[in-house]
């Protein structure tokens, strides 16, 4: 299934190098990556309706808007352990909105990612995320004796 095949890695600085597995159909496609930014867009399906009149969920809205505060860190072994969200506008199904992360404070473990949506000209969503990057995966961890 194309849309669950993982990223590829890319020679050179730009290459994604987080979240390569995740499903592009549910979370967005990858547009641009750069130093501490990227740009993803997610186009809403059917599949994502709550309603008759094809509203769209908004977790699948954050999911977009999450998977571009990620890739702004761009690091194997970033977490998301902070989210400050706003829904300004609702999503239609066959809509896509474009998510615009940019990252900062990354001379700590703790990277601040700020996230905005948009629909065209309208903002549809603003986020103010807090990332942290640990020595290795999340689930590598010993976390409890």
């Amino acid at each position: 299934m194309a849309d669950q095949q993982a990223y590829n890695i890319d020679e050179g600085r730009n290459a994604l190098v987080t979240h390569l597995m995740i499903n592009r159909a549910l979370c967005g496609e990858l547009l641009e990556l750069k130093h501490s930014y990227a740009k993803v867009s997610l186009t809403t399906t059917a599949e994502m309706s709550v309603d008759e009149n094809h509203l769209v969920h908004g977790g699948f809205i954050f999911g977009a808007a999450d998977f571009a505060a990620m890739a702004a860190v761009n690091d194997p072994n970033v977490v998301l352990v902070e989210a400050n969200t706003k829904f300004l506008a609702p999503v239609e199904v066959g809509k896509s909105i474009v998510f615009e992360a940019t990252a900062s404070h990354e001379t700590t473990r703790s990277r601040f990612i700020s996230v905005i949506g948009k629909l065209g000209d309208v903002k549809a969503f603003e986020g103010d995320f807090k990332a942290v990057v640990l020595d290795r995966h999340v689930l590598k961890l010993k976390l409890v004796d």
